[in-house]
């Protein structure tokens, strides 16, 4: 009887791993197929769970640094971490005193402050957006280097 319940057992960990995106729960169907195969064999109860944890935790310890590693490896920013690193041209002249400023990046107009509370940033002045807090956009004076002044 034990061999069935193993076997729901399996199925359901491959059902629910195949519903998910990132390997969830594919060790402890392994896990469950040892344990299956043991009690067809005639072990106890004991010997089928004590099999279940080990090879579930040793598939688990030995393949999800590589799993990790190579699904999902390729992680696009998305939203508005895209623009963090970006150029964008102040609209609104920044003054963190007065609670002004905006500028365009992204094809979208932000509400922008500077890194330093001390800094005022003109309009039309180019800057790099360092960080985003809630929807604002925090900036600092755009330095280019030489290269990209020749170019």
């Amino acid at each position: 009887m034990m061999q069935y319940i193993w076997l729901a057992f399996v199925i359901l960990f491959v059902v629910a791993e195949g519903m998910t995106v990132g390997l969830v729960s594919i060790w402890f169907a392994g896990g469950s197929l040892v344990a299956m195969l043991l009690a067809m064999a005639g072990a106890g109860i004991g010997w089928q769970m004590l099999a279940f944890l080990i090879v579930s935790a040793g598939l688990l310890i030995a393949t999800r640094p590589l799993a990790k590693k190579y699904i999902n490896s390729k992680k696009e920013k998305t939203n508005y971490k895209s623009v963090i690193g970006e150029v964008a041209k102040v609209t609104a002249t920044i003054d963190n005193y007065n609670q002004t400023g905006a500028a365009f990046a992204d094809g979208k107009e932000w509400t922008a402050r500077a890194t330093e509370d001390t800094v005022i940033i003109k309009k039309d002045t180019l800057v790099k957006v360092v960080a985003i807090e809630g929807v604002k956009l925090i900036v600092e004076p755009y330095k280019r280097t030489e290269e990209q002044a020749a170019e």
